[in-house]
C-alpha cells in the first residue's frame, strides 16, 4: 500500500511544476438545504436539512440543526453529500446526480485524456440542494454490467441492443452500472454518457479498470478523468430503506510490482467506508457496489487484507449485498467464515452478466447488433435488483428476450428409440448457483434431479464450433473459447421411450424460492 497521500502527491507534483500555490489544509463549510424554488442556490429563507451525511471522500459528518456542515479539504478533495431516503438530488441534462463540489484548485495533472480543469479558490460555501421526494421502501433498480465499448460502432451496439430496450422504462428508481463503462478510450465517456441517457432514469456510475488514466503514476490518481465526467470514485446514497456504497476497487499501478493492476482498496478508501457506517442503523440493507468481484479462492485476483477489513467492517450489519462485474460472466459468488466474512449467513456478490456480452463477439443478430453471448453460455444482458425494505431479490434480463428466458436447454433432438445414449439433457440456468434445486422430466415420466456439473455450456461450444469449421468468413468475431459454467445441470436421456415426439421439461428454483421453467422436444426414432 502507498503510505503517501494522494494530496502529498499531488503536493509534490505541483511544486515540481513551479505551481505558486500554497497547499494548506482548508476547512470547507457550507449547507444542505431544501431547494424549495428549485434553482439549485441557497435563498435566505431555504431551511437547512438537520443529520444528513456529508464527505470529502474519507471523513463523513452530519450536518447540525441548521443543515451545516464543516470537513477539512486539501488542494484534491471531491465533496460530496450523501443523499438521505426520502429526498432527491438535482439531476443535469444528461440524468447525471449532482450531489458534489470538485475541488481542485490547480486541476488534474497532465494526463493523456484530459482529467479536471482547475477549479480555483474554495467557495465560501459549498452548499448542496436537496427536494423532498416520496421514496417507498419497495422499489427496482437497473443494473448494468460492462458496456465496454472500444469504438463509437460499439456504443452503437450497446445503444441499440441494450439502451433501446429499456428507453423510458417506467417505475424504476435510478440506474448503476459496474465499470468498465469504456473500453480504454476514455474519450468515449461522454459518447457513453449520451447512450444511457436515453434510458430516461438518474444514473450512477462507477470506475472500472478500463475507465482508468493508464498513465497515472499513482493509484490515486488514476480517476482523474473519470472524476472530470462522472463526480467521485467513491460514494454513497440512501434509498428507501438501503444504504449503497459505489467504490473503485481497482489498485494501479500493482503495488507488488508496479505493472497492470490488482483487485483492493487503499486505505483511505476503507477509512471512508467505515466512517460513512457510523452514520447508517444497523437494520439497513447495506449494498456495495464495485467492479472487480472480491475473489475469495484467489490472492492473484484481490488483496486479501482490504477484503478481510471491509468484512470487519460490515460485520455488524446483518443485511448486505455486493454487486460486481469484470469477468464477462455470470456468477453468485457466497463468502463464509473460511473466507473471513463474520456472520453465520454468507455474504452474497452477485457478479452480473455484462451489456457487451462476450466483448460484443459473435455472429450479427437481426437488429445488427453481435449476440455476445458469454464464455459460460449466459447472453448479453441486464439486471433489475428489487428491494423490499431490507430484503431483495435479483431478475436478470436476457437482452432480446422474453424475461421468462431464465433457462437455457441443450439435448439431442432425435435418439435411437432402440438404444441407449451417453449424450445428456444440459439445462444452463442463468441466475443459478450450485444450491439452486433443479429438475427435468421426458413425456410422461417422473420429475427426476439434474446433477450439477462445473463443466462448457455444450451449447456455446457448439456455437463456436461453427466458427471453427466455417469454410467461409462469417460475419461478426469469434466468440472468446469457453470457461466452465457454475449455474450448469445435467440429466440422462432416458431409454426406450415409445417412438415420436416427447416434451423435455425442466424447472428450476433460485435461491430467492422462485420457481422457472424450459421446454424442450426430442424424438425417439426406430433405426431405418
Amino acid at each position: 500500500m502507498n503510505r503517501f497521500s494522494k494530496t502529498a502527491r499531488l503536493t509534490a507534483f505541483f511544486l515540481l511544476t513551479g505551481a505558486a500555490l500554497s497547499f494548506a489544509q482548508q476547512t470547507a463549510t457550507g449547507f444542505v438545504f431544501h431547494d424549495a424554488n428549485g434553482n439549485g442556490k441557497k435563498d435566505r429563507k431555504e431551511a437547512g436539512i438537520a443529520n444528513v451525511s456529508v464527505s470529502n471522500g474519507v471523513d463523513v459528518v452530519a450536518t447540525d440543526a441548521r443543515g451545516r456542515y464543516q470537513l477539512p479539504v486539501g488542494n484534491d478533495n471531491i465533496l460530496f453529500v450523501i443523499k438521505p431516503s426520502g429526498y432527491k438530488v438535482p439531476v443535469n441534462e444528461l440524468q447525471q446526480p449532482q450531489y458534489y463540489y470538485i475541488h481542485k484548485p490547480a486541476g488534474s495533472p497532465a494526463l493523456k485524456y484530459k482529467g479536471v480543469a482547475p477549479t480555483g479558490k474554495l467557495p465560501s460555501s459549498v452548499d448542496f440542494p436537496l427536494t423532498p421526494s416520496e421514496e417507498s421502501g419497495n422499489f427496482t433498480a437497473l443494473v448494468f454490467g460492462d458496456p465496454q465499448p472500444y469504438t463509437l460502432d460499439e456504443i452503437g451496439y450497446f445503444s441499440e441492443g441494450i439502451v433501446a430496450e429499456v428507453r423510458g422504462i417506467a417505475n424504476i428508481a435510478f440506474g448503476l452500472s459496474l465499470g468498465d463503462l469504456v473500453g480504454d478510450n476514455l474519450d468515449l465517456h461522454n459518447p457513453y454518457i449520451k447512450a444511457v441517457k436515453e434510458v430516461g432514469l438518474p444514473w450512477y456510475n462507477l470506475m472500472g479498470n478500463h475507465d482508468m488514466n493508464y498513465d497515472a503514476v499513482a493509484d490515486s490518481l488514476s480517476d482523474e478523468s473519470f472524476e472530470a465526467s462522472f463526480g467521485p470514485a467513491n460514494y454513497a446514497y440512501n434509498y428507501g430503506n438501503a444504504h449503497f456504497i459505489v467504490l473503485d476497487d481497482i489498485l494501479y499501478p500493482d503495488p507488488r510490482d508496479g505493472k497492470g493492476y490488482w483487485g483492493g482498496f487503499r486505505k483511505s478508501q476503507l477509512d471512508f467506508i467505515e466512517n460513512d457506517l457510523k452514520q447508517v442503523p444497523k437494520d439497513k440493507l447495506i449494498v456495495l457496489a464495485f467492479h472487480i468481484p472480491l475473489m475469495h479462492h484467489e490472492e492473484n485476483a484481490f488483496r486479501n487484507a482490504d477484503r478481510q477489513r471491509l468484512f470487519d467492517i460490515l460485520k455488524d450489519y446483518p443485511h448486505t449485498l455486493s454487486l460486481s462485474a469484470h469477468t464477462h460472466l455470470q456468477r453468485q459468488n457466497f463468502y463464509g467464515k473460511a473466507d473471513g466474512w463474520r456472520q453465520e449467513k454468507p455474504h452474497h456478490e452477485y457478479n452480473a452478466g455484462t451489456t457487451s456480452g462476450d466483448w460484443y463477439s459473435g455472429g450479427i443478430t437481426g437488429k445488427g447488433v453481435p449476440d455476445g453471448t458469454m464464455r459460460d453460455g449466459t447472453p448479453r444482458g441486464y439486471a433489475f435488483l428489487n428491494i423490499s425494505n431490507n430484503q431483495y431479490t435479483i431478475d436478470y434480463k436476457v437482452a432480446g428476450a422474453p424475461k421468462e428466458y431464465q433457462i437455457k436447454l441443450f439435448h439431442p433432438k432425435v435418439v435411437n428409440q432402440q438404444r441407449g445414449t451417453a449424450a445428456g439433457i444440459f439445462a444452463n440456468f442463468f441466475m443459478g448457483d450450485k444450491s439452486s434445486k433443479v429438475a427435468y422430466k421426458v413425456g410422461n415420466g417422473n420429475w427426476k434431479k439434474m446433477t450439477y456439473v462445473e463443466e462448457a455450456d455444450p451449447a456455446y461450444a457448439l456455437e463456436l464450433f461453427k466458427w471453427d469449421t466455417a469454410e467461409e468468413l462469417l460475419p461478426g468475431r469469434r466468440p472468446s473459447n469457453p470457461e466452465n459454467c457454475t449455474h450448469l445441470w445435467r440429466g440422462a436421456v432416458p431409454k426406450g421411450l415409445p417412438a415420436g415426439e416427447h416434451v423435455i421439461e425442466v424447472r428450476a428454483t433460485d435461491m430467492f424460492g422462485r420457481t422457472f421453467t424450459q421446454t424442450g422436444k426430442i424424438r425417439y426414432e426406430l433405426p431405418k
